[in-house]
């Protein structure tokens, strides 16, 4: 069973940097995609980044040259690095599993707050 906890989140100011963790509690860890979501006050879930089974990685254009997604197989671990963080950054980031489909998420942690300020 695939769960996940997210940590590392805070706050900071602006053109700072923050690193997210997500540990994977499941077995199937190596073989899942995963990615980072986030969550801004009345706003939906959005996609930030992603990183496959082989360790190819995607961004939405908002955080591309400025956010890393990277994974740890053996600690069974997805890191978001975030560097030179803007005010607009601040939301709940959630860490995504994608096991049985790849199109959406089919697991989800309970989401670490960060807050950038200006």
């Amino acid at each position: 069973q695939v769960q996940l906890a997210e940590s590392g989140g805070g706050l900071v100011q602006a053109g700072g940097s923050l690193r997210l963790s997500c540990v994977d509690s499941g077995r199937t860890f190596g073989r899942n995609d995963m990615a980072w979501y986030r969550q801004a006050p009345e706003t939906g879930r959005v996609f930030v980044a992603r990183i496959d089974a082989g360790g190819g990685t995607d961004y939405s254009a908002s955080v591309r040259g400025r956010f890393t997604i990277s994974r740890d197989t053996a600690k069974n671990t997805v890191y978001l690095q975030m560097n030179n963080l803007k005010p607009e950054d601040t939301a709940v980031y959630y860490c995504a599993a994608f096991q049985f489909t790849i199109s959406m998420p089919d697991h989800w942690g309970q989401g670490t707050q960060v807050t950038v300020s200006s």
